[in-house]
């Protein structure tokens, strides 16, 4: 049984390392799935292979990879404090590791559709903002954080680039296409007109403060059911779009990691797999082999 031993883990997490209450909630739910599982046996008896197997049951029963890792982790947190209070002798979770997830490719609009997306017909000051906010986020792979935390001084219209300042406080310079240039400048043309035309941000909200992420998202949306697309678009799929897009004319996947500020070529390489699904349709669409043809009678 562990009911006392988990209620000091607990005490422990909740005023020493200063956890949130949701967390909390959390961690003993999965300490309570651990009892549950343990029964009547004491926690020193416990071996890798029973926490594997209890793992497995878990998992059988259509607990998902990723939230049988986070269980993982609570159980191998407790057996730490069990470990360090002189409980057990050694941590049977240490070394079990849940089934990997499958990874879920990004979705992406097709090149018609962002080109609809991002062609906005609104020549008012609020559809000069949305073309040039969408045509920015489509031409750099902007992620939504740094395209409403961009600044004026961001912009170099004479050299068509973009100053981002991304994940970790990195900094990195992106070519602005030239439709983005030309969307960017019918916007700062009438940006001196607007509420809050003294601050610094590049983009504004109509109440004269910078936009919000979630402003973005609003307006993504609704501009995507006026163009007539059909998916569920966010601005992350704009990147998403980008990414994909360009590898597919380019094939420069070191070129797209520096335009996406990605840390790791494994993040940038999830596109790789996007590109081989557009080429199999392709081929399955065009190469005479891919097709089925029906049985010739005799």
């Amino acid at each position: 049984m562990i009911g006392k031993l988990a209620e000091d883990y607990l005490s422990h997490l909740a005023f020493e390392r200063r956890l949130a209450g949701l967390t909390l909630k959390h961690y003993r739910r999965d300490l309570e799935t651990l009892e549950d599982l343990v029964g009547e046996r004491s926690l020193a008896s416990l071996q890798h292979q029973d926490i594997r197997r209890f793992a497995a049951q878990l998992h059988g029963k259509g607990l998902s990879p990723k939230s049988l890792a986070r269980l993982l982790s609570a159980w191998r947190g407790f057996f730490e404090y069990a470990l360090r209070t002189g409980h057990v002798k050694q941590n049977p979770v240490e070394g079990v590791r849940a089934p990997k997830a499958e990874k879920r490719l990004p979705e992406v609009l097709s090149p018609d559709e962002a080109s609809r997306l991002v062609a906005i017909e609104d020549d008012s000051d609020l559809g000069k903002r949305d073309r040039a906010l969408f045509e920015l986020a489509y031409s750099c792979g902007l992620r939504v954080s740094e395209l409403v935390g961009l600044d004026q001084g961001g912009i170099d219209m004479a050299n068509g680039e973009v100053r981002v300042t991304g994940k970790g406080s990195k900094t990195r310079i992106v070519p602005i296409g030239k439709a983005a240039l030309a969307a960017l400048k019918e916007w700062l043309s009438v940006r001196p007109a607007q509420k809050g035309a003294e601050l610094p941000a590049l983009f504004l909200g109509p109440r004269g403060q910078r936009l919000t992420a979630r402003a973005v998202q609003t307006r993504i949306k609704e501009w995507a059911v006026k163009q007539g697309i059909t998916a569920d678009v966010h601005p992350h799929m704009l990147r998403h779009s980008f990414a994909s897009h360009v590898l597919q004319s380019s094939g420069d996947l070191r070129a797209v990691q520096e335009m996406l500020g990605h840390a790791s070529i494994a993040s940038t390489q999830v596109y790789t797999h996007l590109d081989f699904q557009h080429l199999a349709k392709v081929y399955d669409a065009a190469h005479p082999r891919a097709k089925k043809r029906p049985d010739k009678k005799p």
